[in-house]
């Protein structure tokens, strides 16, 4: 599967088939045992309540009712905590690794600091994700729907990094004409919140999760102005609304009114590339290399039946939005679309990371 070829529909084909490719599980009992979900990055950002939201579920339906404790690894933007797990390898299935987009576009782009291999681990979920940018409360009175009156402001943004999933929201509104700059080295999306917080960042952006548990309550205190969505993907695979934020513009409808701004040509192109990796499957659960088929199948029934439960379409999108989430064969697919784009994207992309931050990857 192709990123030009993610659309809607394969998602959904994808997770049809996810239920029917699963070997059958043999007898795992983890009854008396702690699983480790490591996150690496902070305990505030959107992967840590991603993971905290599917931990207890993930318990109540693994054979034996094993404790699953989520534990933070930050570091260098989620590589630290990459470069770990690949030297792991299966015990007795009580590991997990979290993954979110920072860790991918690093890995896509070649970083020298990676030494991470996604194909050598295991996926048993994926899940797709959003993402909001918002203004603080000075600044948003001017937005109208184009990034026009903004183009003056000097804003403050708290970045993980270039090459992490932040280069979406950096690409986005240097393609607005808005003068952002990043301070570089935050160990999670939820340290750059805090930042916006304490008036050390006048901009931000956070995935979907962290954005309903840590920025909604800051938007109602009139604190921050949402901005746009990145939005989602259609059935042609064109960005609307995302269903999670339906009232808030996409990206899309900001640049096409916003006066220099195009959603067509090579920025364009490779701005869409980026976003299609990072975010309508953006966060991943593996088991390290080496586990044996009889645990992958268990953690991949459990996962399925965490997804069947009656009530998880309405807790699902209270804690982490409206999107797809792949088990098995699916989560195979998902890894395989989210860890690919277009050499074209990836050259534009090289070559504007130099030129707007002097990053060089060698």
């Amino acid at each position: 599967m192709t990123v030009s070829k993610f659309t809607r529909r394969a998602v959904i084909g994808v997770i049809a088939a996810a239920g029917l490719a699963a070997p059958a599980a043999a007898e795992v009992d983890f009854s008396g045992k702690t699983i480790e979900w490591i996150i690496p990055f902070s305990e505030t950002g959107g992967s840590a309540k991603w993971a905290n939201f599917f931990a207890p579920l993930l318990s109540e339906e693994l054979p034996g009712n094993p404790t699953v404790v989520v534990k933070f690894m930050p570091g260098a933007g989620s590589t630290k905590g990459a470069n770990w797990f690949q030297e792991q390898s299966h015990d007795d299935g009580t590991l997990l690794f979290g993954t979110s987009g920072s860790t991918q576009f690093p890995y896509l782009l070649g970083d020298p600091r990676v030494r991470y291999e996604y194909n050598d681990w295991n996926p048993v979920m994926a899940s797709g994700t959003g993402g909001v940018a918002y203004l603080n409360a000075e600044d948003g009175a001017k937005f109208d729907g184009s990034a026009n009156a903004l183009k003056d402001v000097d804003f403050i943004y708290g970045s993980q990094g270039a090459t992490r999933l932040d280069l979406v929201p950096l690409l986005a509104w240097q393609m607005l004409g808005m003068n952002v700059e990043p301070v570089f080295g935050i160990k999670g999306r939820g340290d750059g919140r805090l930042m916006f917080e304490r008036g050390e960042a006048t901009i931000d952006y956070q995935t979907s999760s962290g954005y309903l548990g840590g920025s909604v309550p800051l938007v109602e205190a009139g604190a921050a102005v949402p901005m746009m969505t990145w939005g989602a993907l259609d059935e042609n695979g064109d960005i609307v609304r995302d269903p999670t934020f339906p009232d808030i513009a996409t990206f899309k409808e900001v640049c096409e009114a916003t006066d220099g701004c195009e959603t067509s040509g090579d920025a364009w192109d490779a701005w869409k590339a980026f976003f299609v990796a990072g975010f309508p499957v953006q966060k991943l659960a593996f088991l390290p290399a080496g586990t044996p088929d009889d645990v992958i199948a268990t953690y991949t029934d459990a996962f399925n039946a965490v997804v069947a439960r009656a009530d998880f379409p309405e807790i699902s999108s209270k804690r982490v939005g409206k999107y797809p989430v792949f088990t098995g064969a699916g989560s195979q697919d998902a890894l395989a679309t989210a860890t690919q784009v277009p050499d074209s994207a990836k050259e534009f992309v090289t070559t504007w990371l130099k030129d707007a931050y002097g990053v060089t990857l060698k």
